[in-house]
């Protein structure tokens, strides 16, 4: 590992971009010729080969009509679930076999047989499936975690319950018998995939001289549909065989295709059947310790083990056929992978990924808005307040008393989703050496937050219009400081719709939104002068700081129109606005307003395979903005292309221009301040999803015209060892000098600075990480995961200077201009400027960070699970600015740190 590691800086330090583009081609194209090769001795192997035919079967024409299939009531003993497909009552459902190609060749017969058959009875719906295969000694059945596919052959069935169209779920199981399961919100295979839908359901696979079978059970419970006596549900089914680079439907659904759901067949014969109460309880019990290292015996809160248990229940419940409730009381999130390490030297805010399962199920429709009007890391996040003294016993996180969310489809079309939650009061406990006295100050008021979705759908083509709603409500104690740090209520909200022509292959977008929030004074002054808006900036004419305000308001609107199918040309067209005083922060998710922007794209693609290539796409955007005082903010221009080989690796190469213009958030509350010209170039390639053992590579170069440059290598690399096994490495290195990083702003400037000193330095970067994943999966109910990152990086700041007059893009450079700058011997620069002197203090720094989480889980029954987890969080910081070097990363691993130890048990109760 460390011969690779040094292989992969050595290279990076090189000449990379060039060296890079001509590896991206070597590599593309011999692994293309060689792969080539190999399909063909595969391809006329199979040929020789012994073929052992199923029964014949009439086999329907590929049009695009849409199918049908009955599915048979079970009569007298249900089905046993265990793969075989050895008991009478499969033999009384109607066989499907007739299967399609999408790829390779699209519109193709299956090169593989595939039997499909559906039962059911008032409980649940059966299926069972022969494949057919050739070679069985060559089916890919390698075992992986729940929910991702890997290199396995797999069946997927489709279901759209409501017959509506649009939304629909997914279970699908692998050769090796693991489990998928997804829902789509939207007419849309991918995009919109939400993996969150984790229901309980019953599948198992057996692999024989012929194949491989599955049998699956899905219970009514776990999905919903319209309380009548004759249902109508729409249906596909999927088998995937990645050996043969092979990818077939039932219902082909065409590369160009736009649809998903509205493509299905017809699911006829279930009757009979009522939705169920769906009542689910899932109590649990928690317990941890955290073992902190090089800590302080001095410190009254921390023993060195900080033992702590917890217990709480999650409940599901349905609300008539169509909604369902789901709440949780004390959440523990104990089991949660940890967030990815960063340095962030800008003034605005790092957005994380949903991690915890109780807001991410089913979270697809509160949070998939523009603009993002619900962020759910905002419940339970990080306590706003600080507290100083001696020893500070600081909360983490707010706790979250309770929560809950209805969501679900009525008849009429009309989806739904409501969640609200109540966070905890937090204090924050003292303890003063000099006096010896422990005390508590509140560092969190009592806070509710809730958001509410309704999304109509209409017409033939499933337009939808949908409107958002959210509140924030405080509650603060007298005496604290909080009512200056938040506002006492916020509300935002807004209005969207996409209207769909010609099967979808147009549609015209957009939304409307407003926000207000109101507060005491200094809290609605902090959100003025915040990195969002910068009210305070001294050459602004719009908007200007009001410290009597106690109310913000604000408003946002977007427009487009796009072209997303059709055999060859794409293209799209938007305009975007966003008031300055627009704010979502308090629920929802925003950087920065007081924008004004058009885009604009245009695609070529072919989806069918030629004599080169598999399929390719290239394409032309365009993207300019303004703020309210109608100066240009950016504008840029990319060119990106993308093909697919023959062999199925993909490469991407993305080139994009930006031109000059001014920003008005590089000073941090001064003036504008211009932004320079410069150009950057990505490419990348990787193996086809299909590959057994995943490598990709990439690379980023850019460089500006007044001396900034960067680039970053990349890559990944999951080999399979053994069918059990998962492993993945990710390097990553990036190096970077930065011309304009903002400094401080002080006193004593000149008047075409406003009177002040807006100071900036040149920055030199550099950042190292190695994110790997490890599972054995002892079989699909038992698996250890390790997720483990090293990272490092470093900072050197050199070359200060200050803004010489608003709107310049050059700097006043100390040193020059009668100025002098001398290194302290602490690390700080004294600065003389005529006269006047000043100091800078050293910001060069040098981080290492070692996150890792090992996580043993267990569904030891149907349902429950029992979950063991060792996390560590190692750290350490250094004022130097030295590049980072893979030592760095042995730094970062044998650094101090805490270790947390926590043992979790739930236990699923379903109530008839």
């Amino acid at each position: 590992m460390s011969f690779l590691m040094h292989a992969f800086l050595d290279f990076s330090r090189s000449k990379g971009p060039a060296l890079l583009v001509s590896l991206l081609t070597f590599l593309t194209f011999s692994t293309s010729t060689q792969v080539r090769s190999q399909q063909s001795t595969r391809q006329d192997s199979l040929r020789l080969a012994d073929y052992r035919s199923p029964d014949s079967a009439s086999v329907v024409s590929n049009d695009r009509s849409l199918k049908e299939v009955r599915a048979v009531r079970v009569v007298g003993d249900r089905p046993i679930i265990d793969g075989r497909l050895d008991e009478e009552v499969w033999n009384t459902g109607q066989v499907i076999s007739d299967f399609w190609q999408r790829e390779p060749k699209e519109g193709a017969p299956a090169t593989e047989s595939t039997k499909v058959r559906v039962l059911f009875d008032e409980e649940a719906l059966y299926v069972a499936a022969r494949m057919y295969s050739k070679n069985p000694e060559r089916i890919s059945a390698a075992a992986t975690r729940r929910d991702q596919l890997g290199y396995a052959e797999t069946l997927i069935i489709n279901l759209d319950c409501y017959r509506d169209r649009k939304t629909s779920y997914s279970f699908g199981v692998t050769a090796a018998g693991v489990k998928q399961d997804y829902y789509h919100p939207i007419d849309d295979e991918i995009k919109s995939r939400d993996v969150s839908f984790n229901p309980v359901w019953e599948a198992k696979t057996a692999i024989d001289s012929l194949g491989w079978t599955v049998e699956f059970r899905i219970p009514f419970s776990q999905v919903r549909f319209r309380d009548q006596k004759h249902q109508v549900w729409g249906v596909n089914f999927n088998r995937y065989i990645p050996a043969r680079n092979e990818d077939v439907y039932w219902q082909l659904r065409r590369n160009r295709d736009t649809g998903w759901a509205s493509l299905f067949g017809d699911l006829m014969g279930i009757e009979d059947i009522r939705p169920s109460l769906r009542i689910e309880i899932l109590p649990y019990g928690a317990s941890s310790a955290r073992f902190t290292g090089g800590r302080d015996l001095n410190n009254p809160f921390d023993d060195g083990r900080n033992l702590a248990g917890r217990i709480g229940a999650d409940l599901k419940m349905g609300l008539g056929p169509n909604l369902t409730l789901d709440a949780t009381i004390n959440p523990d999130f104990g089991q949660v992978e940890a967030d990815p390490a960063v340095v962030n030297l800008t003034a605005f805010e790092t957005f994380f990924t949903e991690r915890r399962p109780f807001f991410v199920e089913g979270n697809k429709l509160l949070s998939n808005t523009v603009p993002i009007y619900f962020y759910s890391r905002r419940i339970g996040a990080a306590p706003h307040g600080s507290a100083k003294g001696s020893f500070v016993d600081q909360p983490t996180n707010s706790t979250i008393l309770g929560a809950a969310k209805i969501s679900g489809r009525l008849g009429s079309g009309l989806s739904l989703a409501a969640l609200s939650a109540l966070t905890a009061r937090e204090y924050a406990r003292i303890h003063e050496i000099s006096s010896g006295s422990t005390s508590s100050v509140e560092v969190e008021p009592l806070t509710s937050l809730g958001v509410l979705r309704l999304e109509q759908e209409f017409g033939p083509y499933v337009s939808t219009a949908g409107v958002t709603v959210t509140g924030v409500r405080r509650w603060f104690r007298p005496g604290t400081t909080l009512p200056g740090l938040l506002v006492r209520e916020a509300f935002s909200g807004g209005g969207n719709w996409n209207l769909r022509f010609q099967g979808g292959m147009y549609e015209l977008g957009g939304d409307v939104g407003l926000s207000y929030l109101k507060g005491e004074p200094a809290a609605v002054l902090r959100l003025q002068t915040s990195s969002a808006r910068y009210f305070q900036r001294p050459d602004a004419t719009y908007s200007r700081v009001d410290s009597s305000r106690t109310s913000l308001f604000g408003y946002t609107g977007r427009l487009s129109f796009t072209k997303n199918g059709g055999e060859h040309w794409l293209w799209g067209i938007s305009g975007s606005i966003e008031s300055p005083g627009f704010e979502l922060n308090d629920i929802g998710r925003i950087t920065s307003v007081d924008d004004i922007e058009v885009s604009a794209n245009l695609r070529y693609r072919e989806t069918l395979p030629t004599r080169f290539l598999h399929n390719y796409d290239f394409g032309v955007t365009m993207g300019k903005g303004w703020d309210f005082d109608k100066v240009a903010q950016y504008l840029t221009i990319g060119l990106t292309g993308k093909v697919t080989w023959k062999n199925f690796w993909r490469t991407t190469i993305d080139w994009t221009y930006k031109g000059r213009a001014q920003s008005d958030d590089l000073t941090r509350g001064g003036p504008m301040m211009g932004t320079s010209a410069g150009w950057n170039l990505a490419a990348s390639t990787a193996s086809g999803v299909t590959s057994k053992t995943k490598l990709s590579i990439a690379l980023v170069y850019g460089t500006d015209e007044l001396g900034g440059w960067s680039y970053e290598v990349s890559g990944s690399y999951a080999p399979r060892p053994a069918d059990e096994w998962e492993l993945s490495f990710t390097p990553r290195f990036t190096r970077s000098v930065y011309p304009r990083q903002y400094v401080t702003t002080l006193a004593g400037g000149r008047a075409e600075t406003f009177g002040r000193r807006y100071i900036f330095s040149f920055i030199e970067q550099s950042t190292l990480s190695m994110q790997m994943r490890f599972a054995y999966n002892f079989n699909p109910e038992l698996t250890l995961e390790l997720y483990a990152e090293p990272f490092a990086a470093s900072g050197r700041y050199y070359d200060f200077g200050e803004l010489p007059v608003a709107q310049s893009r050059e700097l006043r450079m100390y040193g020059t201009d009668g100025t002098t700058i001398t290194r302290q011997s602490d690390g700080s620069f004294a600065v003389v400027d005529r006269g006047k002197s000043f100091s800078l203090s050293n910001r060069d720094f040098n981080i290492r960070s070692f996150r890792s989480n090992v996580v043993l889980r267990w569904e030891w029954r149907l349902g429950s699970t029992l979950y063991f987890v060792w996390q560590q969080n190692r750290s350490l910081t250094k004022a130097i600015g030295d590049i980072v070097t893979s030592s760095s990363l042995v730094e970062a691993i044998t650094a101090t740190g805490d270790n947390i130890l926590a043992l979790k048990l739930s236990y699923w109760l379903p109530v008839d």
